[in-house]
């Protein structure tokens, strides 16, 4: 088994099947792990009708709206347990267009990139029907955490991104402190400090048409200041990556 794209999904019965379709039908294969955190709109039950005609299709069902965080390490758990050698994170909504993927996957397989990163920003400010005030909410954040971190990443938010199962392996997702969307920021800093090659890739990242956002200014506010606390504890962690044995 080769690559895992885990979507944390809640409340997306207007995208989901739509989205398993077009990822099963990639020139590349990739395995989709559903992760609801018990959806009322019934995005659960969708993901289960399709699992009969879509063997690639697994389904993880949580009781209640446990968080971005927290869903991507229950998914990173599975992912290892089944020996998945690479690791993706999308969003159920099509901001991120599945072909992406595949150009995720070929920065890691054939470009030597140990997290590959969908990036808005690399490329100038590639995001299509978000106002202004969220673009520009996005981007300076962005600038902020690189300022905080010194870490050398444009999209330092992004939540489209490729892993190797060894980058996961070291990271250690359980020990993250974030919940929300500082998540993200705080898997690619471990990275980062742990040495691995990170390379982004510009992408063209397109609003939700169906269904309705989940950004808050909890989940805003939950990264900013997440951002500073993590970077005080960088200070008094030693950051080591352990050997790992490939599988044959």
């Amino acid at each position: 088994m080769s690559n895992l794209v885990i979507i944390p999904t809640y409340k997306e019965k207007e995208n989901i099947e739509a989205l398993v379709r077009s990822i099963s039908s990639l020139t590349v294969p990739f395995d989709i792990l559903v992760i609801d955190d018990n959806s009322p709109d019934g995005t659960a039950g969708i993901v289960k009708n399709l699992i009969s005609s879509f063997p690639n299709l697994h389904l993880i069902e949580r009781p209640a709206k446990l968080g971005l965080g927290t869903a991507y390490i229950t998914g990173f758990k599975w992912a290892l347990e089944k020996d998945y050698k690479y690791i993706y994170e999308m969003d159920a909504d099509f901001s991120h267009d599945p072909v992406d993927l595949v150009r995720l996957y070929d920065a890691c397989t054939r470009g030597g990139a140990d997290v590959a990163i969908g990036s808005r920003y690399i490329s100038g400010v590639n995001v299509v029907n978000w106002p202004l005030t969220r673009v520009l909410m996005s981007y300076f954040a962005s600038i902020y955490v690189r300022w905080i971190t010194r870490m050398r990443i444009k999209d330092t938010t992004a939540g489209f991104i490729c892993y190797k199962k060894e980058v996961i392996e070291n990271i250690k997702p359980q020990q993250i402190k974030s919940v929300g969307y500082g998540f993200q920021i705080e898997m690619k800093f471990i990275a980062y400090k742990l040495g691995y090659k990170i390379v982004e890739v510009p992408i063209i990242f397109t609003d939700r048409k169906l269904g309705s956002s989940k950004m808050s200014g909890g989940i805003f506010n939950e990264a900013l200041w997440g951002v500073l606390r993590m970077k005080l504890r960088s200070f008094f962690t030693k950051y080591e990556r352990n050997s790992v044995t490939e599988s044959p």
